[in-house]
């Protein structure tokens, strides 16, 4: 078994050989990234530009855990969210039965394999990973209609309002509370600038707009917009900051997942 596992780690297309690719989401959940890219034959050089920490007065949360029947839904638009949601019932004395009373979206694969791993099982997953499918995944789910439906939205901070804004349009009721921020690092970027500005790194990836937002700013806007690397994005609310920030030969995953990430970059060195 053990030998047949080697045999297909060594089969396996390593179309990223030597190439150098940057990875700047939070350290906490950069693993599976580095090592998607590391399997392909990249060099992932780990460089997060944002932590995640959770808002301080969670009071709105625990309310609303204590009273999920009021809720048809709960959606969950990060495993962040997941992880901080699930931390805090825990500490609160509640198990994920409380979730038994409501349905529970998920507004992609990783987010769903997250809650998955905490024993909830999301009852919807639309087929794009964005939050417009989301929230037309949600009105075919709930019979054409979300009027008097009441939906719970454990966010980020300064979370888009397309997903609030479009549930809210056919009538639903919705809750959105934020439950974590995005904080950019203080690390010193010049070694990596000067990486980039010599042309010594093929690729940055950006799995979420607070990314690239921190990254141009760590690096500076003249680093960040030289044009020397390819611009890597998870998807297309991403690659809209990207570009609006200046960035150039900006690609993005299909589909928008970790593993779609890693494939836009094999095809784009193929």
């Amino acid at each position: 078994m053990g030998y047949a596992t080697v045999r297909l780690q060594r089969l396996m297309p390593r179309g990223l050989n030597g190439r150098r690719i940057v990875v700047t989401r939070a350290r906490e959940q950069a693993a599976a990234l580095v090592h998607a890219l590391e399997d392909h034959g990249a060099e992932a050089i780990v460089a997060p530009v944002i932590r995640i920490r959770p808002v301080e007065n969670l009071g709105a949360l625990r309310a609303a855990l204590s009273g999920l029947s009021a809720y048809r839904w709960v959606v969950f638009t990060s495993q962040n969210a997941v992880q901080i949601v699930l931390d805090r019932l825990v500490a609160w004395g509640l198990t994920p039965r409380v979730f038994s009373t409501t349905s529970i979206a998920a507004i992609g694969s990783a987010t769903a394999d997250s809650l998955r791993s905490r024993g909830l099982v999301p009852a919807l997953v639309p087929d794009e990973f964005v939050a417009e499918a989301l929230v037309e995944a949600l009105i075919e789910a709930s019979g054409g209609s979300l009027a008097g439906a009441r939906v719970l939205v454990p966010s980020a901070e300064d979370v888009r309002e397309v997903l609030g804004a479009g549930l809210r349009d056919h009538g639903a009721t919705v809750e959105t509370i934020p439950v974590y921020r995005t904080v950019p690092v203080q690390d010193d970027f010049g070694p990596l600038a000067a990486e980039l500005v010599a042309r010594r790194i093929d690729a940055v990836t950006f799995t979420s707009s607070s990314t690239v937002q921190s990254f141009v700013n760590l690096v500076g806007s003249e680093t960040a917009t030289s044009g020397s690397f390819v611009s890597a994005t998870i998807g297309p609310v991403t690659a809209g900051t990207a570009r609006e920030l200046g960035l150039h030969d900006i690609i993005e995953a299909e589909p928008h997942t970790i593993p779609g990430l890693v494939g836009s970059l094999v095809r784009r060195f193929a």
